[in-house]
């Protein structure tokens, strides 16, 4: 191997512009770390916000200038090399896994946590499994209280987290509503949603239907609207969205909820293996579908961080190292 790999690099926030693809040093593993050599990275809407630096608490770590020059967390590739005290895992093997502590995904290598990895099953291709660590753990998380007969509904249901989030809440049984703009409509039927809104047209906390479980991956109105938007006793929950309405579900949320029976919170979202191998595991027996979008080579890392920020995406956008 020569003495430096590619890698896409940005050394403040900013549009996709900032972004350069660059010679860099091989990475070489730490004690617990794992080198991968990256087959495919899916794009997350947090790396967009990492880009961007917006909302704030995308600059966790990097007040002014990002901490990580490299973004990608949801990689998947082969085992290259590994430091002093991994047991789990050997050179060959064949892994995946959300590396958000560290990201380098868009890279032709990189490093990560052992405990970030699994094991990828043979049955996916490298692209696939790189779809689901990060979404597929949300969409778990987000729809565990969905039931037989519950009315949910998912708000930006036509990106990577909602789509993999109609189908499990659909397996559950319940009757699920898809919220997202004009051009994912028939996506999201095609993901399983039974009815789908455009929220250009109609906001879902103001009509007449209630419903029992809200997961919210774009969060901006008032605590009150979502409240008006719950049954008695129902729950909502939000990942990702403007700081605001973050801090207002954190603190006005709680209150608001215990007053009125409902349950209105912050999704916590747990990390590793546990959490999104049972995902993969629904796609390998074909009880829950993987779509890719579309996929980029390492030099369109920009275009394909903004068709994923500026929400153009049907699913799961890939980047594949050439």
């Amino acid at each position: 191997m020569g003495p430096d790999v590619k890698a896409v690099v940005r050394d403040r926030y900013g549009w996709p512009d900032v972004l350069r693809l660059e010679d860099v040093p091989v990475p070489s593993p730490r004690a617990g770390q794992v080198r991968v050599k990256v087959a495919a990275t899916s794009v997350n809407l947090s790396d967009w916000e990492s880009l961007r630096g917006w909302p704030a608490y995308a600059r966790i770590g990097g007040l002014r200038s990002p901490a990580l020059r490299t973004l990608g967390s949801d990689i998947a590739g082969v085992v290259d090399e590994v430091g002093e005290g991994v047991s789990r895992f050997r050179a060959g093997d064949e892994v995946y896994g959300d590396n958000l502590a560290l990201m380098g995904g868009f890279a032709e290598y990189a490093l990560a946590p052992e405990s970030a990895l699994a094991l990828k099953p043979s049955q996916l291709t490298f692209a696939e499994a790189s779809t689901i660590p990060q979404a597929g753990a949300i969409a778990v998380r987000g729809t565990e209280k969905a039931m037989a007969g519950s009315r949910v509904l998912i708000n930006g249901a036509g990106g990577g987290s909602g789509a993999f989030a109609i189908q499990l809440a659909k397996r559950l049984g319940a009757q699920v509503t898809g919220v997202d703009n004009a051009m994912k409509q028939d996506f999201m039927r095609s993901m399983g949603a039974d009815e789908v809104v455009d929220y250009a047209k109609v906001d879902f906390t103001r009509t007449t239907r209630r419903y029992d479980l809200i997961l919210d991956l774009v969060a901006s109105r008032s605590v009150f609207a979502y409240r008006r938007a719950l049954t008695s006793g129902g729950t909502y929950r939000c990942v990702g969205g403007s700081v605001r309405a973050l801090l207002r579900v954190l603190t006005v949320g709680s209150v608001v909820g215990r007053v009125t029976g409902r349950s209105i919170g912050v999704l916590v979202v747990k990390q590793g293996p546990p959490h999104f191998e049972p995902v993969a595991d629904l796609c390998v027996a074909g009880d829950v579908r993987i779509h890719i979008d579309r996929t980029f080579a390492l030099d369109e890392v920009s275009a394909a961080l903004a068709r994923v920020g500026e929400g153009r995406a049907l699913g799961k956008v890939i980047v594949v190292p050439t």
